[in-house]
């Protein structure tokens, strides 16, 4: 039991960590905008960066925070039925849920994971003075999708463990 529980503090700082990183690569796209509007408006010298550099962040941000975002159990929550935390009923019900989650996560990750390969293996590039590989775009798929079946495996042993999922304050007003 103790190596389950190593295994869910593990995916859990990992989540964290993952999450703070796209934070911070949100924060980083905002910097990057008000740069680009500047020496656009201000200096009338436009970049060539801020544009493609900006929407991988946002891609990357996107993917890396969907594991952070069900650690906190941050989306959207429909409790009519099974509002008691603890019962039985409420545990079937969330571990059903986190299964379909797996499943739908374990398919994206192997579609995900086929079309970074073919982008790999083809030398794709974005169609931009920049041409940064498709590869480094497309990965974000797999390792976010894969970190939220981890997270989603995680939240499973919690269900069963008696831990508590942790809960985002005031998400649980009702």
């Amino acid at each position: 039991m103790s190596s389950l529980l190593g295994f869910v503090r593990l995916l859990d700082g990992i989540s964290e960590i993952a999450g703070k990183i796209a934070a911070w690569m949100f924060f980083a796209v905002g910097i990057f905008v008000f740069f680009e509007v500047f020496m656009r408006y201000v200096l009338n010298a436009p970049t060539i960066w801020v544009d493609e550099v900006s929407r991988i962040f946002q891609v990357w941000a996107a993917f890396l925070s969907i594991s952070y975002v069900l650690k906190h159990r941050a989306h959207i929550l429909i409790d009519i039925a099974f509002r008691r935390q603890g019962s039985l009923s409420r545990k079937v019900v969330d571990t059903f849920a986190m299964c379909v989650i797996v499943f739908f996560c374990v398919v994206v990750v192997k579609y995900g994971l086929d079309m970074w390969w073919k982008s790999t293996i083809l030398g794709h590039t974005t169609d931009s003075f920049l041409a940064v590989p498709k590869t480094f775009i497309q990965s974000a798929v797999w390792v976010g999708f894969g970190l939220m079946a981890l997270q989603s495996i995680a939240e499973i042993i919690k269900i069963w463990a008696g831990l508590e999922p942790v809960e985002t304050a005031g998400m649980m007003g009702h």
